[in-house]
């Protein structure tokens, strides 16, 4: 049995929100398997478990470029949210955007060593940092060169969005990608949903059924029959296809349409789409806010 810390406890409430002695609970029962007990608190608490999984963990911006048929997403990292508000962070995130749609740089790397005002991208980092204090990275990037048209959307510089489309009137585009920064769709249609987070959602679904049965035995009512339990879980697997998936979503302009019905009155059609979340997937080092503020100051007074 593996040992179950607090920090592992900590950690899976965070991404959480569940009770701690839940999580611990779950902690347990998983064998000390963080992604397995996630799946158990989903499975007894619904989607309450769920609600701050997107949460963002660490800081920087997204920064958008597009040019015609060309355009990017790019993500700068740093380390705490005073860095995000810095013109020459934003201004190296801005600059980053744009060479990436004109050089199509192979990766971060390649990237890195574009040049850029007399340096290479790579030194205005390093010159940067040495300058504010804190380190900063290039996580990553995506580039869109088409013959149809692009349109974007930033939500501050947290979230961003590109949208590549077919269809006369820009601003749909720009709707789409704003709808797709609300309601952050996984994938542009249900058949494009990876097949490893449908398993998943199975799984989740197979074991509340389960959950729910031996419920119902240990109160003395009859067992569902097998055929209607597995229609109970493809029906939760198909509910989860349509929330995810772009084209099924409501609109949140309208949500009277779904996102197909509303494209198809605007004679419009959506090829792919990019978001980018600040930091998802980053776990955040907890810092001290005082020291963290300190930190700050003896770093301007150096400057």
């Amino acid at each position: 049995m593996a040992a179950i810390t607090a920090a592992m406890v900590g950690e899976l409430r965070a991404k959480t929100d569940a009770p701690m002695m839940e999580c611990k609970k779950a902690l347990t029962e998983a064998d000390g398997d963080p992604v397995k007990a996630e799946e158990l608190l989903r499975v007894k608490l619904g989607s309450k478990a769920s609600k701050a999984s997107s949460r963002i963990t660490a800081e920087g911006v997204v920064a958008a470029y597009i040019s015609g048929g060309v355009g990017a997403l790019v993500e700068i990292n740093c380390e705490t949210d005073f860095v995000t508000k810095n013109d020459e962070f934003l201004a190296l995130a801005n600059a980053c955007a744009k060479l990436i749609a004109e050089k199509n740089p192979a990766d971060v790397a390649a990237l890195a060593a574009l040049p850029l005002n007399g340096k290479t991208v790579e030194e205005q980092r390093a010159a940067l940092i040495g300058r504010i204090g804190e380190n900063m990275s290039i996580r990553r990037f995506k580039r869109f060169e088409t013959s149809a048209r692009l349109a974007a959307y930033l939500h501050g510089t947290r979230i961003g969005v590109m949208v590549e489309f077919d269809g006369a009137d820009e601003q749909v585009g720009k709707d789409v990608a704003m709808h797709v920064a609300a309601m952050k769709p996984v994938a542009l249609s249900s058949a494009d949903v990876p097949a490893d987070l449908i398993e998943k959602e199975r799984s989740v679904a197979a074991l509340k059924a389960a959950e729910d049965a031996a419920k119902a035995q240990a109160e003395g009512k009859a067992p569902q029959p097998a055929e209607i339990v597995a229609k109970r879980v493809d029906g939760s697997v198909q509910k989860y296809l349509k929330e995810v998936s772009l084209l099924n979503q409501p609109f949140v302009k309208n949500d009277k349409q779904s996102i197909e019905q509303m494209l198809k009155a605007a004679n419009t059609a959506v090829k792919a789409f990019t978001m980018y979340i600040v930091g998802e997937g980053i776990e955040k080092k907890q810092d001290d806010f005082a020291a963290e503020v300190a930190a700050q100051v003896a770093a301007a007074k150096q400057a």
